[in-house]
């Protein structure tokens, strides 16, 4: 399938893959896991008082040619486009956040893939919540990933459909959707919210995350998290091209701006 501006050569050389791509089932796993693990989540751009352009050109140049990363209305409509141009059955999805145990509106971007009848939920932008595989919609179906996350999904009176994600015993909510037709203004209004309220953590705080073998690395401000195998290290950066240093270290991310460009942080 054609669609403008999207490069497949590029895209795949960006996630480090090879191969005929096919609508498959393996190939929606391999994708998904490539794109999670090489384009990091993060939000810096609005920390640098940028705002998100949302056109897949913008996403393309930024998270693809400028090897940068982005939150969830970047990475998933990138990886939505890929697999619509791969001619997988797809289309996007709004979700209602819950991890702070109060909804919000409809401030996440996810993709509903279909593979022989067979729907999927596809999710390469959550942060260190990120489903590390595609998610099958299929009813309180335990799913162990192979980051060993532990996933299902249940049916929700009020919100429709309920990920959640299992800590030792419990269950906890990550985010609720339903199978409503989604426009390009319910994006546009989710997108603009989570980058532009002063009640978005992203609005007020500088967040990156990527998986690493065997754990992750976040960063929260001035916070940097290391965590593998179970074990945490942490780090707290300094200011100027120290701070600009580990963003490329730790996340690959090269700013194309100072230290001083990015806005003052006023939440901890």
């Amino acid at each position: 399938m054609n669609i403008p501006t999207f490069n497949s050569e590029e895209y795949l050389r960006r996630i480090n893959l090879k191969g005929d791509v096919t609508p498959s089932l393996n190939w929606l796993r391999v994708i998904h896991r490539a794109q999670h693990r090489t384009i990091p989540f993060e939000n810096l751009d609005i920390a640098l008082g940028r705002g998100i352009d949302l056109s897949l050109e913008a996403i393309f140049n930024k998270t693809v040619r400028s090897k940068r990363g982005g939150y969830c209305f970047e990475v998933n409509k990138l990886l939505l486009s890929a697999l619509t141009y791969y001619g997988f059955e797809c289309r996007e999805l709004l979700a209602r956040v819950h991890v702070t145990g109060k909804a919000t509106g409809r401030s996440h971007f996810i993709s509903l893939v279909t593979i022989n009848d067979q729907q999927w939920i596809v999710d390469a932008g959550f942060g260190s919540n990120t489903p590390s595989e595609p998610v099958p919609f299929i009813l309180n179906n335990e799913l162990t990933t192979s980051s060993s996350q532990t996933l299902r999904l249940v049916e929700d009176e009020t919100f429709g459909f309920m990920l959640q994600m299992k800590t030792d015993d419990d269950w906890s909510n990550l985010y609720s959707f339903d199978l409503t037709h989604v426009c390009e203004g319910d994006i546009t209004y989710g997108n603009f919210f989570t980058s532009s309220s002063p009640s978005s953590v992203f609005f007020f705080a500088r967040v990156a995350v990527i998986p690493i073998e065997n754990g992750m690395v976040t960063l929260f401000n001035h916070t940097l998290k290391q965590t593998v195998n179970g074990e945490e290290t942490i780090i707290e950066l300094g200011t100027g091209q120290n701070y600009l240093h580990a963003l490329k270290t730790y996340f690959n991310i090269e700013i194309d701006a100072s230290y001083d460009d990015f806005k003052p942080i006023e939440h901890t």
